[in-house]
């Protein structure tokens, strides 16, 4: 049986657990339980059995979440690695129409695909299996259609980037870039709402086995495309798309041939354009949150571009950037495993447990981000040679690397409060804790400190941390004074609503 994952998204309400969970997680929560209500138990014993036990169910859960977003951004970054090498300017390209344009495809088809798997649980939870089918179909026929405008945007992107004031030079380029990626936009269109499909169903090792593959496919033919055949940055930019398409294409081939979809996928339908319009205002409400979320980072790159030297900054900007997008994805796993450990915990009635597993799976992020940062810090001189060969950016990066390891430290441990929070059922508070503080604070403090002190790159990342220091102290707060017994009470009244009567569908779980 698969790991159940909870969403990450701000705006995807607390359905509870499916009807029947996971037996390892059952068995680990009634085992935490045990050990945590046993008094003949020495307390230096009870605290390493039980810390032994959640850290088992801790990896469990956060594994697998870990090795498929590895994977999938591995896919997109090997393309900028690969292109950064080609030259400073490159670099500064890919990484101007990668985050600052592509970005805003990626948040949006993202965010609405998000509605398939709120939509999917409760179907999967009420034995509506069927279902699952039609809304899959629904949010790929509502993100195709979507990816026509992205894909003027596109189009049009040179002149956009000018009317931003980014110089013409790394512009012409990076809208070069992106006229590669126009075909990636419908293989998001098709692999985001299946990816939340398998995810309803707590599917997960099927994707990391298909992306792992079509990662090594990817490797080679980039290889090729860039350094053999000489396409450049369009060549480099079509192999990806290519690569993306392979992912979607053999997802699609895993659900319609896998007997283990023989409920949830039935074949086309016509039943899939009657409910279209309230499906489309579900995904619209549902990318909102997210697309204010990356559209903050493209913001940040877009201010990059403006600064003196516009090449140096974006080149050493964005590796910063790529960097903590590594990490981040490491603190994104760790987020779903609290989310999904506080949520089964509650629902059992074990507010004792959920409580223990906060603590542990809290201090076990923050040691990894501080591990990571102290690599980061360690390998200062030498990291940015990983993206591109040039002196001045590893100079440039080393002088920010001190900024941006604190900023993974405390992502270590904002991103797990987040899942917590999650997990209780308050994403909307998490959601505007989130944008409060990208918006309120991060931008004008970095905007701040660049117009007036000055300080370059370095008040973008110093105004990133302010932002993020006061994320965590919030959430923080927020985790310290939540009641656990009147949570488990909240989440008993929830399933209690809910919960359908038992009907004659066959129980997948």
């Amino acid at each position: 049986m698969e790991t159940e994952h909870r969403p990450i998204n701000p705006d995807v309400p607390f359905l509870g657990p499916t009807r029947s969970p996971a037996p390892n997680l059952r068995g680990a929560s009634s085992e935490l339980e045990e050990i945590l209500a046993n008094a003949d138990l020495p307390r230096l014993r009870c605290i390493h059995l039980a810390t032994w036990t959640e850290l088992r169910t801790l990896f469990k859960l956060a594994g697998p979440a870990i090795a498929v977003y590895l994977l999938n951004n591995a896919v997109s970054i090997s393309t900028l690695i690969l292109c950064g090498h080609l030259g400073n300017l490159q670099l500064a390209a890919v990484s101007l129409g990668y985050m600052g344009i592509q970005f805003f495809a990626y948040g949006l088809m993202l965010g609405m695909g998000s509605a398939v798997e709120t939509l999917c649980r409760q179907a999967y939870g009420e034995n509506e299996y069927e279902m699952l089918g039609i809304y899959l179909q629904r949010s790929m026929i509502l993100l195709m259609v979507t990816g026509i405008p992205l894909a003027v945007i596109y189009i049009f992107s040179k002149r956009i980037l000018e009317a931003l004031w980014e110089p013409t030079d790394i512009s012409s380029q990076a809208a070069l870039f992106l006229y590669g990626l126009i075909p990636q936009i419908f293989a998001y269109a098709t692999n985001f709402p299946i990816q939340k499909f398998l995810q309803a169903q707590s599917i997960v090792s099927p994707s990391a086995y298909i992306a792992a593959g079509v990662l090594t496919v990817h490797l080679l033919l980039s290889w090729l495309a860039i350094y053999q055949w000489g396409w450049g940055l369009l060549g480099a930019t079509l192999v990806l798309s290519f690569s993306w398409w392979l992912i979607a294409i053999a997802q699609v081939v895993y659900i319609v041939t896998s007997p283990r979809f023989k409920y949830t996928w039935k074949g086309f339908s016509l039943q899939v354009f009657s409910g279209l319009w309230s499906f489309l205002n579900l995904s619209t409400s549902s990318a909102v949150m997210l697309c204010l979320e990356t559209w903050y980072f493209q913001i940040l790159v877009l201010i990059a571009g403006l600064l003196k030297n516009a090449e140096l900054s974006l080149d050493s900007f964005s590796i910063c950037m790529m960097i903590l997008g590594w990490i981040y994805v490491i603190a994104t796993g760790f987020n779903e495993a609290a989310s999904i450990r506080v949520s089964n915990e509650i629902v059992a009635g074990h507010p004792r447990s959920a409580a223990y597993s906060v603590i542990v799976i809290t201090i076990t992020s923050f040691l990894v981000a501080l591990f990571l940062a102290a690599i980061c810090l360690a390998l200062r001189n030498y990291i940015s040679y990983i993206f591109t060969s040039g002196s001045t950016v590893a100079k440039t990066v080393a002088d920010l690397s001190p900024f941006l390891a604190v900023t993974l430290v405390l992502n270590g441990i904002q991103s797990v409060l987040s899942g917590v929070a999650v997990g209780c059922g308050r994403q909307a508070l998490v959601a505007y804790v989130n944008v409060g503080c990208y918006y309120l604070v991060s931008i004008p403090l970095g905007c701040l400190l660049v117009l007036k002190c000055d300080f370059g790159t370095r008040g973008i990342l110093t105004g990133m941390l302010g932002g993020t220091t006061l994320q965590s102290l919030i959430l923080i707060f927020i985790a310290a004074r939540i009641d656990w017994d009147k949570e488990v009470e909240n989440a008993r009244t929830r399933l209690e609503l809910d919960t359908p009567e038992d009907n004659e569908q066959p129980n997948l779980a």
